[in-house]
């Protein structure tokens, strides 16, 4: 699993070297929804991203927010998020990701998360504990919620669908505070290293959570829907905890 996850850490370091590249150039932004947009750096960095893995493991899937799946053959996947946070880059606001996953036969072995801008490098394998820039990181020890900062997002049909309002309504009186940042990546990461106690988000893809969601089981902490499933990356949504708080914030969840 080490050399899935050096390999992930190498080829982010890559697509990260384009993000940093361009930031502020950009030429051309798309939009896949109202507010939901995409750059040509997305397309770069997948590509990149593609290519690398395309050379080093021909026989792996990739499954890529700007290109989707391909292939669904091999029972190893590459799950590839090339900005995690476009609209952050597109603005030029420094909290933007690469998040790159592995699963093998549907459960994820590997990932690395890179944030270019801060240099630090996320990763984890699976029974291998979870690092930051090499060092052993582990989640918070913070067991109330009333001092407890959390973090969040929202889908991008918030407007229409309203989704996770009362939740974060809820967690705002009975947090110390609550981050909405824009991305799931990034923000994952930082409940692994002890940022943050928790993040929660609907409407999410795999691309967003693959490593992110390994990168907090590895360093300790607890990752599920909001019912307490266990961690799906396909589920669309995602509680991730330093596990003593999950129990308090399903609560929240149920009364919310």
């Amino acid at each position: 699993m080490n050399e899935y996850r050096r390999f992930a850490e190498e080829v982010a370091r890559l697509a990260g070297a384009i993000l940093r590249e361009h930031q502020g150039k950009i030429q051309r932004i798309e939009y896949k929804g109202d507010i939901d947009l995409v750059t040509e750096v997305d397309r770069m960095a997948e590509t990149l991203i593609r290519e690398e893995i395309a050379r080093r493991y021909p026989d792996h899937d990739v499954l890529g927010e700007e290109e989707g799946l391909k292939s669904s053959s091999s029972a190893f996947r590459w799950i590839v998020d090339p900005i995690d946070g476009t609209t952050n880059y597109a603005h030029g606001f420094p909290y933007y990701c690469v998040s790159i996953g592995l699963s093998i036969e549907g459960e994820i072995v590997a990932g690395a998360v890179y944030h270019p801008i801060w240099d630090e490098m996320y990763s984890a394998a699976r029974g291998q504990g979870a690092t930051l820039n090499d060092k052993a990181i582990r989640v918070s020890s913070v067991q109330e919620l009333k001092r407890a900062l959390l973090t969040t997002g929202f889908p991008y049909d918030v407007i229409q669908s309203g989704s996770n309002y009362d939740y974060f309504k809820a967690m705002l009186h009975r947090a110390q505070g609550v981050r909405r940042a824009g991305s799931a990546a990034l923000d994952l990461c930082q409940v692994a290293c002890g940022r943050y106690e928790a993040f929660w988000e609907p409407g999410l893809s795999a691309w967003d959570v693959a490593a992110g969601g390994l990168i907090v089981q590895e360093a300790g902490g607890m990752v599920t829907d909001y019912r307490g499933n266990a961690f799906d990356p396909y589920a669309h949504e995602i509680l991730a905890s330093n596990g003593q708080l999950h129990a308090a914030i399903q609560e929240v969840f149920k009364g919310g």
